[in-house]
């Protein structure tokens, strides 16, 4: 099994407030679900017991039980380097930030993968233990949630389709 990288571990010790609906709907996990819960996850998700779930590496969730994960797609870039995307409870998807530097920066404007996808518009307070960890170890520099979404979305465009062919 894959392990966490040492900066994602790093992240995961903030506080990802909820804040009664003002602030980030995710819980973090402290590994990877296992190619096992992948799968039953991707099953359920897709209906489809075939789903490959093999290039998702889950690493959280909302309180309604949507995940966020890195989708392994450049085989010869680490893990922080991978898009990662979102699978919400509703049917909700798709590609939240091109790599982990973007995603920071995502989280440092309020914005977790569940937000990103269903809300990008909002206009959120500034999260400032988030802004001071993306500007520690981000490695791009802050854009817009609108502007990392439409890269992200437009460098993997095909995330989306992937997933529907694979829907039941």
């Amino acid at each position: 099994m894959t392990q966490f990288p040492d900066l994602l571990k790093k992240l995961h010790q903030l506080d990802f407030d909820y804040a009664d609906g003002d602030g980030i709907d995710f819980e973090p996990y402290q590994d990877f679900l296992s190619p096992e819960e992948t799968a039953g996850f991707l099953t359920a998700w897709t209906g489809n017991p075939q789903a490959d779930a093999s290039t998702l590496l889950f690493f959280g969730q909302d309180g309604t039980g949507g995940c966020a994960a890195f989708w392994i797609v450049n085989k010869d870039k680490n893990i922080l380097d991978q898009p990662i995307v979102f699978l919400g409870s509703e049917g909700e998807m798709g590609v939240v930030a091109k790599d982990f530097n973007d995603y920071l920066w995502l989280l440092s404007q309020n914005h977790g993968p569940f937000e990103s996808i269903e809300y990008p518009e909002a206009n959120t307070q500034i999260n400032n233990d988030f802004l001071t960890f993306a500007k520690q170890n981000s490695k791009s520099n802050s854009r817009s949630v609108t502007e990392i979404l439409n890269d992200a979305q437009s460098s993997y465009p095909n995330f989306k389709t992937w997933i529907e062919d694979m829907i039941r």
